[in-house]
């Protein structure tokens, strides 16, 4: 078998979709993606796929040292998001080729479902309380937001108040045992990390996203001196070589490597398996479509340290189109008491709407981060 042809589709609501076909006519799909660097990607896997066209689909592990280590100039978002989307094609195809789900070729599953949690609010985050109240209402265990605004290195205490008084509305609206995740999104610096993290521990967060953005890792040592809430972090982090610091410095209790962005099934395989060394827990991120969920799961069934699955149902971000429109069987994603169960048909376990993503990529998108500012001027992180 011979890896033929491919085809990008960059679809709405800002997501890429990538087809490996072969010349036994199996087909393999994948997610290559950054958020808003969509037409980036798209480049770099048309680069990196005249090396595969011709080759065997099934050699992966071969492939993906190829694809990363055949290049001088290595890692970072693009050419690991790149990877990733080729990747989780790759395994399709195998996992079609023998006609069984990815798990089972990695050594099969060690659960049958794992707990997902959906996002309340928006970038801007307002009237939580009820919003929480309606996904815990939907059978949802658990719910994720931003936590803050912008905020300066130094900021004011308002903003501070604001903050604890959403999340204060959150755990009022949802009960003493609904799991929430705060997502400081990087744009919290540690002088006022420090002080938000103090302010929430009454709340008893399930844990803090990204109290501080990965270029910035060793300040969780101070952030977790002083908080006894579990840290989250590892969205912007692309392969086994930025996780090694985290892991082995000891502050993160939670590891978020996506699918999507840090080398495809295949290195967050390893990356899950070196965090589980140290007694870190494995939370994936996945704020994207179909196909990078289905990869998230069929590595959440391998993993022992998987506890917890983001998806995207419903998320702000999904203007448009939604989780479940580029799937033939949308039970596949059905939550369940909080739950959802790990795909069982061959490959990543989906069958993607072919039809319904040629239809789309005719609309396209041109997605974008809002970039925002701070009184004075200055550049805001978002």
């Amino acid at each position: 078998m011979k890896i033929r042809s491919f085809e990008l589709f960059q679809v709405p609501p800002r997501w890429l979709f990538l087809k490996i076909e072969t010349d036994e006519g199996i087909a393999g799909w994948g997610e290559p993606v950054i958020e808003g660097r969509a037409h980036t990607v798209k480049a770099c896997v048309e680069e990196l796929m005249e090396y595969l066209i011709g080759k065997d689909p099934l050699r992966i592990e071969d492939h993906w040292s190829t694809l990363y280590r055949s290049g001088f100039y290595r890692g970072g978002p693009i050419l690991m998001s790149a990877i990733s989307g080729i990747d989780q094609a790759l395994w399709d195809i195998k996992g079609k080729y023998f006609n069984t789900p990815i798990y089972q070729l990695l050594g099969g599953a060690c659960r049958d479902s794992i707990k997902v949690y959906s996002w309340i609010g928006g970038d801007r985050p307002s009237d939580v309380g009820q919003a929480a109240k309606d996904v815990v209402e939907a059978g949802f265990t658990a719910v994720k937001m931003n936590g803050t605004e912008e905020l300066q290195y130094i900021d004011s205490y308002e903003k501070i108040d604001q903050a604890v008084e959403r999340i204060a509305a959150v755990r009022e609206a949802v009960g003493q045992y609904i799991g929430i995740g705060v997502d400081f999104h990087g744009r919290v610096h540690k002088p006022m990390a420090k002080i938000l993290a103090k302010e929430l521990e009454q709340f008893r967060p399930m844990f803090i996203e990204e109290p501080v953005l990965a270029e910035n890792n060793e300040a969780l040592r101070e952030i977790a001196n002083h908080t006894t809430i579990p840290i989250a972090t590892g969205e912007r982090m692309f392969s086994r070589w930025d996780f090694k610091d985290l892991l082995s410095d000891g502050y993160a209790d939670i590891i978020q490597p996506d699918l999507s962005h840090a080398g495809g099934i295949t290195e967050c395989k390893k990356i899950a398996s070196m965090a589980e060394a140290y007694d870190v827990a494995l939370a994936p991120h996945c704020p994207l479509g179909p196909i990078a969920l289905a990869s998230c799961l069929q590595l959440d069934a391998t993993a022992h340290n998987a506890f917890i699955q983001e998806q995207s149902l419903g998320i702000h971000y999904n203007q448009g189109s939604d989780l479940l429109d580029y799937i033939k069987d949308k039970s596949v994603f059905e939550y369940e008491d909080g739950f959802v169960k790990i795909p069982q048909g061959p490959g990543l376990g989906i069958e993607v709407d072919e039809e319904q993503v040629r239809k789309q990529a005719v609309t396209s998108h041109n997605w974008r981060n809002p970039v925002w500012r701070h009184n004075d001027g200055s550049i805001a992180e978002w």
